[in-house]
């Protein structure tokens, strides 16, 4: 096969495909369909080398296949390069043949907010219009459109400790239309939602200053010994995760607290796929959190809807030629 036919959809293409709400839909649609009744097909493989993780993610689910591969190199932010990097081929679910080639970094950086809307939109109450976000890079960005998209956002308070990236990230919110301020850790006290989109290996804030009525989103952190939020907070929280057995072997957040027995593995209420089925009692008392380690049948949702959008806007003789061997 002639990989060098092979369409290509880089991260603009990517971004006019697939916008976030479009994105949003394939995940809730992939959760409707099923996806999580078996899990992923093959546990997420992380290597580590010299310069960080290697990471090979890969799933089936309908009509596609597909696998992406990571990388996650720390020391790249101090020379000004993606601490992630990444690849993602999609294939036929019936043949294994190649179908396409996505930018990997790009596809992280939507299927993971989209994933977190999922979950907020049914966590979160309707009014929710502060957001207090953790970080400045891709991930922080990405999660605040998201969550502009479901909820009526109305100010961003940003939290991070590089002063110039503080400013930056602030001019970006004011430039699409929102009011954003540089904040401390405690104006977690004030959050409608509160996003941890860091690499940040202890807590971030402490857990009892969240309000009851606040949801929480946690996705820093794939690895069992790293956290964003404490245990204080998880305790008092509605946990809802992607998946028990997934969170239960990567999310930090959740086992190291568990390890040190000060919670029990039953802390965790529900899966996504159980809130989007409407099986959570999210009028509990108490925050909400969600905690999300990243899982390889989200960017299978997202990538095949890019790809059908793309196949759908050729003609018939281009589609032909798409879709031949």
């Amino acid at each position: 096969m002639d990989l060098g036919s092979l369409p290509r959809i880089d991260a603009d293409t990517l971004g006019r495909l697939v916008p976030m709400r479009a994105a949003v839909t394939a995940v809730e649609e992939a959760l409707r369909s099923g996806v999580l009744a078996t899990g992923d097909p093959v546990p997420r493989t992380v290597t580590d080398v010299r310069a960080g993780q290697l990471l090979f993610m890969p799933a089936e689910s309908g009509p596609y296949a597909g696998v992406k591969l990571a990388s996650v190199a720390p020391g790249n932010t101090a020379v000004g390069l993606p601490r992630i990097a990444g690849l993602y081929v999609l294939l036929d679910g019936e043949t294994l043949l190649p179908l396409a080639l996505l930018d990997g970094t790009a596809l992280t950086s939507l299927r993971t907010p989209a994933v977190s809307a999922v979950a907020v939109d049914r966590l979160a109450v309707p009014e929710a219009a502060r957001l207090v976000v953790f970080g400045t890079g891709p991930q922080a960005w990405r999660h605040v459109e998201a969550m502009r998209v479901i909820r009526p956002v109305s100010h961003v308070g940003v939290v991070a400790r590089d002063a110039g990236r503080i400013s930056a990230f602030l001019d970006r919110c004011r430039d699409a239309g929102v009011r954003a301020t540089g904040v401390g850790p405690e104006a977690v006290r004030d959050a409608d939602i509160v996003l941890c989109c860091t690499t940040a290996r202890q807590p971030l804030f402490p857990g009892r200053l969240v309000p009851d009525h606040a949801t929480v989103v946690a996705v820093g952190s794939h690895e069992p010994d790293a956290r964003e939020v404490d245990t204080e907070l998880v305790r008092r929280s509605t946990l809802v995760v992607e998946s028990r057995p997934v969170a239960l072997s990567e999310a930090g957040d959740i086992l190291l607290p568990i390890g040190a027995g000060e919670l029990g593995a039953d802390s965790i209420t529900a899966d996504l796929s159980e809130l989007v089925a409407g099986r959570v009692d999210t009028a509990r008392p108490g925050p909400r959190l969600f905690k999300s380690v990243g899982m390889a049948w989200e960017d299978l949702a997202v990538a095949a809807a890019a790809y059908e959008r793309l196949r759908n806007s050729f003609s018939m003789e281009e589609r032909m030629v798409l879709d031949s061997p």
